[in-house]
């Protein structure tokens, strides 16, 4: 008996077409899923994170790790108010969050007061509840052209936050450009309920919440407009690379940042 061969017939035109018009709104969907429920990359544009992070790190941001609000989501619709399925962020973590004066605009600090934290800068030193937090001199932060010459070089500590029953103790760097600047001696910052109180690692380089939102800092945050924390460095480029000379690009790749976890 002779085999019965099948022959699958040649799609129409409008056929092909739709199949990739599927493929392409498939591929957006999960992108925009993955964008909004796990992780979103974001570029980092000013040193107010040095030493932490540098001018053209770009970094992927865990969106599950509070959970979501309505800036979680494509054009911040207000479904819904507060945070669901998440849980509180802790001091020490790198967050990015919406700036409470502009929403559109994201910020990236560490998060160093939780709710009910009273916080001080005394002599550029961090106050925490009425306690110093603990501090040491560490070698200096060298800035460097992209010929390796030795451009700038600012004090850097060795910073932690105390831990508690509820998580460890954090260790991070900070940076000390100026001996007297008018962010190293401030009032106490009670943080209110529901809001947590941001700075950035570069002390003497930072709008944060040590400055009022009423006179264009970022004040205390509240806890919806965070969107998630900074986790991992994927890709840091020399901001000297341009995108219309591509043979730039390479040598301006820092490729030790490249897939390193941020403290």
């Amino acid at each position: 008996m002779d085999r019965e061969q099948v022959v699958a017939k040649p799609k129409a035109r409008g056929g092909e077409l739709w199949d990739s018009l599927r493929t392409l709104v498939y591929a957006v969907l999960i992108a925009l899923g993955i964008r909004t429920f796990a992780y979103e990359p974001f570029h980092i544009p000013s040193e107010s994170m040095l030493p932490t992070l540098l001018v053209g790190d770009y970094v992927f941001v865990s969106k599950y790790a509070y959970g979501y609000s309505k800036y979680s989501l494509l054009f911040s619709p207000p479904i819904f108010e507060g945070r669901i399925l998440g849980s509180a962020p802790k001091r020490g973590d790198v967050v990015v969050f919406r700036w409470p004066h502009d929403p559109s605009v994201d910020y990236i600090k560490r998060l160093v007061g939780l709710p009910g934290d009273r916080i001080q800068m005394r002599e550029g030193m961090l106050y925490l509840n009425g306690e110093p937090v603990k501090r040491r001199r560490v070698e200096d932060f060298e800035r460097r052209d992209r010929f390796g010459n030795l451009v700038e070089r600012n004090q850097q500590w060795e910073e932690t936050l105390p831990g508690d029953g509820r998580q460890p103790a954090v260790t991070y760097r900070t940076l000390d450009l100026y001996a007297y600047s008018g962010s190293d001696n401030t009032g106490v910052y009670t943080v209110p309920p529901g809001h947590y109180f941001m700075m950035g690692d570069n002390r003497d380089n930072s709008q944060d919440s040590r400055v009022a939102l009423e006179v264009g800092g970022v004040g205390y945050v509240p806890a919806d407009h965070l969107i998630g924390r900074a986790e991992l460095r994927w890709i840091s480029i020399e901001p000297t690379a341009s995108l219309l000379k591509p043979w730039t690009w390479f040598s301006a790749l820092r490729w030790n940042r490249m897939f390193t976890g941020i403290d």
